[in-house]
């Protein structure tokens, strides 16, 4: 537990606290719209999430950014499963059929050095329980932050950027699941270290 604040103040901290040289001037665009390469998993993945976003970005300064996130996606496994845990994608680990996930995200970014940057996404999302069925059983809600850091990588004169980084997502304030889904979900905590994320975005 004591680690785990740790992580979660530096990441703050950075995203508050340091400074930066400049990343962006006039020329390059104060807009950005994006998504993510999260996208592909709708191919690769058994049991595809039917996932989807949209980025819709602003940049305060050179070093500043807000953004909102929109989200759609289902999971059939606790979210607090990482995804290179052998348990994710196995099926005693899976809730009894699914959660469809809409939601939206505010997003600030602090860039502090070169294109190295802190943000922190915290995201409201409204929660609809599915049985074997594909019966809705159930309404829910949850409160979801994101603690990232990552790197800017500029490409064909900074008109389009990738931003390679890793995360530490916390699951803040989740409303009661059905029975079934609370008993697969408490198994697993509510803080996920180490995932990955991959934002792509157009300036403009």
């Amino acid at each position: 537990m004591q680690t785990n604040k740790r992580w979660l103040g530096l990441v703050v901290l950075l995203t508050i606290r340091c400074t930066v040289n400049a990343q962006y001037t006039e020329k390059d665009g104060r807009y950005f719209v994006g998504s993510t390469f999260a996208l592909l998993g709708n191919f690769v993945q058994t049991n595809a999430p039917d996932f989807a976003q949209l980025n819709l970005g602003f940049r305060l300064t050179a070093q500043d950014v807000l953004s909102l996130e929109l989200k759609t996606w289902k999971c059939a496994w606790p979210l607090g499963i990482h995804p290179t845990n052998s348990a994710y994608g196995d099926p005693n680990t899976a809730f009894p059929e699914y959660i469809r996930e809409h939601g939206f995200a505010l997003v600030y970014q602090r860039f502090w050095w070169k294109g190295l940057y802190a943000g922190v996404h915290i995201m409201n999302a409204w929660q609809r329980f599915v049985d074997e069925n594909g019966q809705k059983i159930g309404n829910g809600f949850q409160l979801f932050t994101t603690y990232r850091l990552g790197y800017q990588i500029k490409l064909f004169h900074n008109r389009f950027f990738i931003e390679p980084s890793l995360a530490i997502t916390h699951r803040l304030y989740p409303t009661k699941m059905p029975d079934g889904f609370r008993q697969q979900d408490d198994q697993w905590p509510r803080f996920l270290f180490g995932e990955p994320g991959l934002p792509v975005g157009c300036n403009f």
